[in-house]
């Protein structure tokens, strides 16, 4: 497997988790943007279209005759919720984790990052709420079992604590989640392993993140 993505974690940051838990062997393809004032593109826009990608994006996954992405990996793994109930909590959650993502890269993105920052951070313990009663007392949160929704689930809470460490204070069960997802033996040994990426989150163009 080929997993394509910028030298940054974001958005292939669940990604390259799931890999890891799975055990699935792949080859890590990172494109690297160029510095200001241009922010040269060119190592991603002369491949874009000649991989074969029925939509060319980044991140993308390739294996062998399949050029897919996360859900692809977790259905391979049986980690999309066995009952219907907990395939309800990954569809619902998996929305709300996107939406979150979108919402914090637009801030970071933006121009006026120091202007958008204080409200931002306003709005993080209502969204870590949401968050905190979805997962109530389950230790994971499509129930019993761990899925992919998981490992959305930490990538957006471990990026708002990178973004404000103080956004789990209030919630006990998010904090409780994230050491027992990194507390899990295959999880433990990437993040200490030279394939881990901590950083840059974000590309050179962003105003927070990018370093």
């Amino acid at each position: 497997m080929i997993l394509g993505y910028w030298d940054i974690r974001r958005r292939a940051h669940a990604i390259r988790l799931l890999l890891a838990y799975t055990d699935s062997y792949y080859e890590g393809k990172k494109y690297t943007m160029g510095d200001a004032p241009d922010y040269d593109r060119s190592q991603w826009l002369d491949e874009k279209f000649k991989l074969g990608l029925d939509f060319p994006n980044l991140p993308y996954l390739i294996d062998g005759a399949h050029k897919i992405i996360l859900c692809y990996i977790a259905r391979k793994h049986n980690l999309c919720g066995e009952t219907e109930e907990e395939m309800i909590h990954v569809d619902l959650l998996e929305n709300q984790a996107m939406d979150a993502s979108n919402q914090l890269t637009r801030v970071c993105y933006s121009p006026d990052f120091e202007r958008l920052k204080p409200a931002y951070l306003e709005s993080i313990p209502g969204e870590m709420k949401l968050y905190s009663q979805f997962l109530g007392k389950r230790p994971w949160f499509a129930g019993e079992k761990i899925t992919c929704l998981d490992f959305l689930a930490y990538d957006i809470l471990d990026l708002h604590c990178i973004f404000e460490p103080k956004s789990l204070d209030a919630f006990p069960n998010l904090k409780e989640f994230v050491a027992r997802f990194e507390g899990l033996k295959k999880i433990s040994a990437y993040t200490k392993s030279s394939r881990f990426l901590p950083g840059p989150l974000f590309l050179k163009i962003a105003f927070w993140g990018n370093k």
